[in-house]
């Protein structure tokens, strides 16, 4: 298949690179020095004790030089998809399928859904619906991203844990097109079970994403550190449960114990979320996509949210401070 990765960091790259190994034709669009190392050597993978090289690819940050594509897997976070919405045309014909890996609540979220909410736009990652307005929602195949990953530098991802891509139609049915898309994946090393009912799945992920991450961008900790101080797990606890109730009015359900999931994430380790990479590299965080959106949802369903509006309250100024001041924070040891 003619494949596309847009965003190819370190989720996408990660994609990107064993889907190539497994003999398809892919393209990347980056940025950056990251652009620069995969024209030069290719894009390199170390995941498992195994090194990966997706060398020859297409890589470019045009979107407009990608022809039109079988597959494009859309592999942005939130707060980047309404720049680039138009700018997917050239390479979406009449079939392409439109794989999402945003972490949080999706533009598409209320598309296909039926019931009090059908079409109901949400604001904090689709300002106006013009996400909505520019992609057509009967191309999407929504996935959920579980594995970790890193760049550990220009054109090398690191693989640290998971290897977990659930797929699912948005209107649950079970389609050739997510079949085959599953399967692709599964022949490139992941694993790809098809759900009836991707939002539950969302809402699985996006539990942990919207507690450690913020957590993780103030304190500096990692997912081990937050779940074994009985202070920050006890907030993780508190945020899960206002969240769950949400997701619960909406339909979804939660099918791990809150206290197990907690427990998951505790086994991960050491790892630092992905918004605290942010912090720490001076990058806009993806804090509306994954707990502004949850408070919006909230206010919709009028469920109360203090826990959930406090972080995001705190969060929201520590990405504002990133951004006016154009400054990182991290860490550095005394002398």
């Amino acid at each position: 298949m003619k494949i596309c990765i847009v965003g190819a960091g370190a989720i996408g790259g990660m994609i990107g690179v064993r889907l190539a190994q497994a003999g398809h034709d892919v393209s990347f669009i980056a940025r950056g020095p990251h652009l620069k190392a995969i024209r030069e050597s290719g894009l390199r993978l170390i995941m498992e004790g195994e090194r990966y090289l997706a060398k020859g690819v297409h890589a470019t940050d045009n979107l407009a030089e990608i022809p039109e594509q079988d597959v494009v897997f859309l592999a942005l976070k939130a707060h980047q998809i309404a720049p680039i919405a138009d700018d997917l045309s050239a390479m979406l014909g009449p079939d392409t399928t439109l794989v999402t890996l945003q972490n949080g609540i999706p533009w598409w979220y209320f598309q296909k859904l039926g019931g009090k909410y059908e079409g109901q736009i949400v604001n904090t990652v689709d300002p106006d619906g013009a996400i909505a307005k520019s992609i057509d929602p009967d191309r999407i195949v929504g996935c959920i991203a579980y594995p970790a990953a890193e760049i550990a530098e220009p054109g090398v991802i690191r693989h640290i844990e998971g290897v977990r891509f659930p797929v699912g139609e948005i209107d649950g049915t079970e389609t050739e097109r997510v079949t085959t898309i599953a399967n692709a994946l599964v022949d490139a090393g992941f694993k790809s079970p098809v759900l009836p009912d991707i939002r539950s799945e969302i809402w699985l992920k996006l539990w942990g994403n919207l507690t450690f991450n913020p957590i993780s961008s103030m304190t500096h900790a990692t997912l081990e550190d937050i779940c074994q101080y009985p202070l920050t797990r006890e907030l993780a606890a508190n945020m899960m449960g206002e969240a769950q109730t949400i997701g619960e009015k909406l339909g979804a359900g939660f099918r791990v114990p809150l206290q197990k999931r907690i427990e998951g994430a505790e086994k991960v380790g050491k790892h630092k979320t992905s918004m605290l990479q942010d912090v720490e590299a001076g990058r806009p965080m993806e804090i509306d996509g994954m707990l502004g959106v949850v408070v919006e949802l909230g206010e919709m369903t009028e469920t109360p949210t203090p826990t959930l509006k406090a972080l995001y309250a705190c969060a929201s100024l520590l990405n504002k401070t990133i951004q006016d001041e154009q400054i990182r924070i991290r860490g550095e040891k005394l002398a």
